[in-house]
């Protein structure tokens, strides 16, 4: 990152000086507002693939079968898991933050 911030000249801008096709300045105008809904869908898969208690009897009740709440796998489902080592998260199955 600090690379990066040499590049800032002193109005605070990168001076960019390369050849742009239409198709590209096309994508660069659109891709904040991509990967803004990009990201909201991530936090609504997120939500919707949250744990809850299975219900049943267990011999552990300190630590009671979780199931996703939306696809009703064993916790973490499938898809909280992909989500998760994408995301960096690795085989955590804890709950990412909600604010």
């Amino acid at each position: 990152m600090g690379r990066l911030r040499s590049l800032v000249n002193h109005e605070g801008f990168v001076p960019v000086h390369t050849k742009l096709a239409g198709e590209d300045l096309d994508f660069l105008a659109d891709a904040r507002d991509d990967l803004l809904r990009f990201s909201e869908l991530g936090l609504r898969l997120f939500d919707l693939h949250q744990p809850r208690d299975a219900g049943g009897i267990t011999s552990d009740s300190a630590n009671p079968i979780l199931r996703c709440r939306s696809c009703m796998w064993r916790w973490p489902c499938p898809t909280f898991r992909a989500m998760s080592e994408s995301f960096g998260g690795g085989h955590d199955s804890t709950l990412p933050e909600s604010g």
